[in-house]
């Protein structure tokens, strides 16, 4: 790819403002992984730093808001933006390989995701096993937060996104899965394939 293609720098800068919370995003999703991430929530600070280090995209996040209370407002309102910029940076979606599938294992536990860019917004979450959802993970990130986080990408991206635990016990271990699962398989359907000519869809637009 010429230096002088636009599509190698895919990138997007978003704020959001609300009385919950204050965010600021930059991505660029023809990176090498860097980021700069201080989400307030030392545990979606982590799974950020996976996403972006997994998926080959360049990520700053500078946000804060009401984890006093709950840090479902923060982390909600993160993946919102996060959704919004990925679907800004994606343009037109010209030359997209558009689909991406990945298995990742850590340890015990073994998660699945397939990404379709697809401009219809739908999620498929499944596997995790019972109660999981009301665990704090580091004593403050609570499971749900992680169905909740692919909700928002996926309405907010325009991606089709399915996501399955396969295996696992360790609630750290099966969300850090997921979330590499998911930015593995991103990483996938946003490449640039040079075989694509124009739109991937017959419909001519995504």
């Amino acid at each position: 790819m010429s230096a002088l293609d636009p599509r190698s720098h895919r990138t997007a800068s978003l704020r959001r403002a609300t009385s919950e919370s204050s965010v600021e995003l930059e991505l660029d999703l023809d990176g090498t992984g860097r980021s700069h991430i201080d989400s307030t929530v030392p545990f979606f600070d982590h799974m950020l730093t996976a996403f972006a280090k997994h998926s080959l995209t360049d990520l700053t996040v500078r946000a804060s808001g009401d984890t006093d209370i709950d840090a479902h407002h923060t982390v909600e309102d993160i993946s919102i933006v996060l959704g919004q910029a990925i679907r800004e940076a994606l343009g037109d979606k010209s030359g997209i390989a558009r689909y991406g599938d990945a298995l990742v294992p850590l340890d015990e536990a073994l998660a699945q995701a397939v990404v379709d860019i697809s401009g219809r917004p739908y999620l498929v979450h499944s596997g995790e096993p019972v109660g999981f959802e009301h665990h704090l993970i580091g004593g403050h990130f609570t499971g749900s937060l992680v169905r909740h986080t692919f909700e928002a990408l996926a309405f907010n991206g325009g991606l089709t996104v399915h996501v399955r635990v396969i295996e696992g016990r360790d609630p750290h271990h099966i969300a850090e899965a997921e979330y590499k699962a998911f930015a593995r398989a991103f990483r996938q359907a946003k490449a640039l394939d040079p075989l694509v000519e124009g739109i991937p869809s017959t419909k001519g637009a995504l």
